[in-house]
C-alpha cells in the first residue's frame, strides 16, 4: 500500500513539474494571441496593427473572449457598404494579423518610393496596385482630420480656392500663378465678375466624387454610384451623355475648363458660341472653373467664357481659381516629392475636395497604358490623347493618391463598381 501511495505521489510531482515548466516557457499574452498553439507573432507586429487599425489593448480577459468560437467579430459599416473588419477570421477561427502586416508593408513601400528620386516603371506601380487591391479599405476619420488640418493651414481651400471679392480686393494687384512676376490689376469690371465670397463655402459636403477621365472608366458601371454623391467634380469638359453615362454618370456640380479647349474647339468663342452653349448644357447648373490667373495668355479666354454665359443667360456660372491658392498647393505637394512644372487639374481638385468634403472617392484616376491584367487602356475614356511630356508629374501624383488611399483618407476606385 505504501508503495502505491509513493508511486502516485511521484507521478503527481512529475505532472506538476511539467505544467510549471510549460507555463514558464510561454510568451507574454500580448505576444501570443492565438486560438491554436502554433500561431504566434512578435509584440512589435501586434502593437503596429493596434496603432494602424485602432484595435483595443489585449488583456487576459480579452484573450479569453477572442478564444471563444462564439464571440462575433466587431464590424463597422462605411458609406460604401463594405464591412470594415478590424480583424478577419479564417476557416480555422484564427485571426489573420498576417494580412494586416502585408498591407502595412505595401503602404511603407509606396511611401519609400515617393521619397526616392528614382523613376519607377509602369509595371512597378501596377504591381503595387495589384497588391493594394487585396487590402480591405477602411476610412480613418482621425487621419482624414489630421490631413485636412495640414492642408487648411497651408492652402485653405474653404476661403482661397476660388477668387472672390473677399480675397481679391478692388484695386489690388494679383500675381499670376505661374508667371508670378506678372500681375493683373483687379479693376471694377474684373471685381464684378467675382462672387462676393466663395460659392463653395457651404461646406463640408458629405460625400464627394472626383471623376478623372482615365480609360479605366470604360465598362466600369460606376455611373449610378457617382451620381449618388452629394457633390461631383469633373475635369476639362468631358462627355457624360449617351452610352458612356452608365460608366461615368451624368451629375456634375463643378467642372474645370482648360482654356486650350476653348481656343482649339470653339475658336476662343469669337464664333461657335451656340455650339459651346449646347455642349455645356449637359452639365446643368454646374460651376465652370477656369485658370484665368495662371498664365496671362489664359485671362482673355477665361473672361470670354464668363461673358458668353452671362450674355446668353446660361444656367452655368464661370468662376476662377485663385492663383495664390494654386501656388501654395504646389509648394505643399513639392515638400512631399511632387515636383512638376504644374500640378494636374485632377490633383488640384482632389486636394480641394479633401478640405471641402467629409468623404472623398476618386474615379477614373489611372495614368497607365494597361490594366493590372495587362489589357490595353486608352489615356482617356473618350480618346487616347496623351499629355505633354514633363508638364505634369503623373507618377508622383499617383503615388501620393495611393498613400492617401492606404491611410484611409480617400478611397480610390481601381476597377469596376459593384452594381446593385
Amino acid at each position: 500500500m505504501r508503495a502505491v501511495i509513493a508511486l502516485a505521489a511521484a507521478l503527481g510531482s512529475l505532472l506538476l513539474g511539467g505544467c510549471l515548466l510549460r507555463l514558464g516557457g510561454q510568451q507574454p499574452l500580448r505576444a501570443r494571441i492565438t486560438g491554436s498553439d502554433n500561431f504566434c507573432f512578435p509584440v512589435s507586429l501586434a502593437r503596429g496593427w493596434e496603432e494602424e487599425a485602432g484595435v483595443a489593448a489585449v488583456t487576459p480577459k480579452v484573450v479569453r473572449a477572442l478564444r471563444s468560437p462564439r464571440t462575433p467579430l466587431p464590424q463597422t459599416e462605411n458609406r460604401y457598404g463594405l464591412a470594415a473588419r478590424r480583424t478577419t477570421l479564417n476557416k480555422n477561427g484564427v485571426y489573420q494579423f498576417e494580412q494586416a502586416s502585408k498591407c502595412k508593408a505595401i503602404q511603407d513601400n509606396i511611401l519609400s518610393s515617393s521619397i526616392k528620386k528614382k523613376r519607377y516603371s509602369e509595371d512597378y506601380y501596377l504591381h503595387i496596385v495589384t497588391k493594394l487591391q487585396n487590402c480591405t479599405w477602411v476610412r480613418k476619420p482621425e487621419e482624414s482630420t489630421k490631413f485636412r488640418s495640414e492642408l487648411a493651414s497651408c492652402c485653405d481651400a474653404v476661403h482661397n480656392f476660388i477668387a472672390s471679392q473677399s480675397n481679391s480686393p478692388l484695386g489690388s494687384n494679383m500675381s499670376y500663378e505661374v508667371d508670378s512676376k506678372k500681375t493683373i490689376l483687379i479693376t471694377e469690371d474684373i471685381f464684378k465678375m467675382l462672387p462676393v465670397s466663395s460659392p463653395l463655402s457651404v461646406y463640408p459636403f458629405k460625400n464627394c466624387a472626383v471623376v478623372g477621365n482615365g480609360g479605366i472608366l470604360k465598362n466600369s458601371s460606376c455611373g449610378a454610384e457617382i451620381d449618388s454623391s452629394d457633390f461631383v467634380f469633373r475635369c476639362n469638359l468631358p462627355p457624360t451623355t449617351g452610352n458612356i453615362s452608365k460608366d461615368v454618370g451624368n451629375k456634375t456640380n463643378l467642372v474645370t475648363v482648360n482654356p486650350s479647349i476653348i481656343a482649339q474647339k470653339y475658336n476662343k468663342l469669337n464664333e461657335k458660341k451656340t455650339e459651346f452653349l449646347e455642349n455645356i448644357a449637359v452639365y446643368g447648373d454646374a460651376f465652370l472653373l477656369l485658370p484665368a490667373f495662371s498664365f496671362r495668355s489664359n485671362t482673355a479666354t477665361s473672361f470670354k467664357v464668363y461673358h458668353t454665359l452671362k450674355e446668353f443667360k446660361a444656367t452655368q456660372r464661370a468662376i476662377f481659381f485663385h492663383p495664390t491658392y494654386l501656388r501654395s498647393l504646389a509648394q505643399f505637394w513639392r515638400t512631399k516629392g511632387v515636383k512638376a512644372y504644374r500640378l494636374s487639374s485632377g490633383f488640384m481638385i482632389t486636394s480641394a475636395a479633401l478640405e471641402l468634403c467629409e468623404n472623398v472617392k476618386l474615379y477614373g484616376f489611372w495614368p497607365f497604358s494597361k490594366s493590372t491584367e495587362k489589357m490595353p487602356i486608352s489615356h482617356h475614356y473618350y480618346d487616347n490623347q496623351l499629355p505633354k511630356p514633363g508638364f505634369h508629374a503623373m507618377p508622383k501624383e499617383y503615388n501620393q493618391i495611393l498613400q492617401l488611399h492606404g491611410k484611409g483618407i480617400l478611397k480610390l476606385q481601381f476597377g469596376k463598381c459593384e452594381s446593385d
